[in-house]
């Protein structure tokens, strides 16, 4: 099942799911109540599917990008937030700020927590998986390593628009069995399997649910593999996985923001 956030011309944003060419609203994510009529998707301006409590990224989360890099296989998900306000979703412009200096993107696979969970087992994790989206986990290189004595993952992650989410969410996903793909101005520049996953989703979650307490709507960003580049201003870039869809932006300059 696909769950989607959009709005019609002068409308809140609603929640719904996506079924036969038509938004059908719900009271909420998961909801089976309904809150309105259906609409054609075509009406529908999608949003980022979820709005998260706490937006969590992961790194060395792949077996092909650890060798590359000459790191160990994590056994503890190596995470860090992405503000609140770096969330964008489908078809938006995202501004590369003058002060990010290098901006790479970075393909991943998106778990939405739908369960409230703590220290959690695996199977106990599994259940609280609400579903899985695309994420474009956007990153200034330059001020990430700018201070040797501190590594800003979450400054360098956090600048407005750079944690775009979506189009949707598919909670019958079977994640081993899909491709991440980036395509950036229709040409494909990354792509690997989500089955490298050196910490899968389940255990993702029992381990994060070690260190905090993961709520609804929680969102967590799998970690990325072999293939990020820098991108600049005029590129479209869009993160594919089949059985979600594609999640397309535009990068675009401070003047024309």
């Amino acid at each position: 099942m696909k769950w989607a956030r959009g709005a019609v011309a002068g409308s809140d944003a609603m929640t719904g799911v996506i079924e036969d060419g038509m938004f059908h609203p719900r009271a909420g994510l998961g909801s089976d109540i309904a809150a309105g009529d259906p609409v054609p998707v075509s009406d529908v301006t999608l949003l980022p599917p979820v709005v998260p409590g706490k937006f969590i990224g992961l790194w060395n989360n792949f077996k092909a990008a650890a060798e590359k890099g000459g790191h160990e296989h994590p056994t503890h998900p190596l995470w860090f937030f992405k503000a609140d306000t770096s969330l964008s979703g489908p078809g938006a412009e995202v501004e590369l700020p003058d002060s990010a200096g290098r901006v790479i993107f970075e393909g991943e696979l998106g778990i939405v927590i739908g369960q409230t969970c703590k220290t959690v087992s695996p199977e106990e994790a599994q259940q609280a998986i609400f579903g899985y989206t695309c994420i474009n986990d956007m990153t200034s290189l330059d001020i990430l390593n700018a201070d040797p004595s501190f590594p800003q993952w979450t400054r360098s992650k956090s600048f407005d628009g750079f944690g775009v989410v979506g189009p949707v969410i598919e909670t019958d996903l079977e994640w081993q069995d899909v491709t991440v793909t980036v395509l950036v101005n229709g040409r494909e520049r990354q792509s690997y399997p989500a089955s490298d996953m050196i910490l899968p989703p389940a255990h993702i979650v029992s381990l994060l649910s070690q260190d905090m307490t993961l709520n609804p709507g929680d969102l967590i960003a799998c970690g990325t593999s072999l293939g990020a580049r820098p991108v600049k201003a005029g590129m479209e870039v869009e993160v594919v996985i089949e059985g979600i869809g594609g999640l397309s932006v535009m990068l675009v300059a401070p003047s024309e923001a």
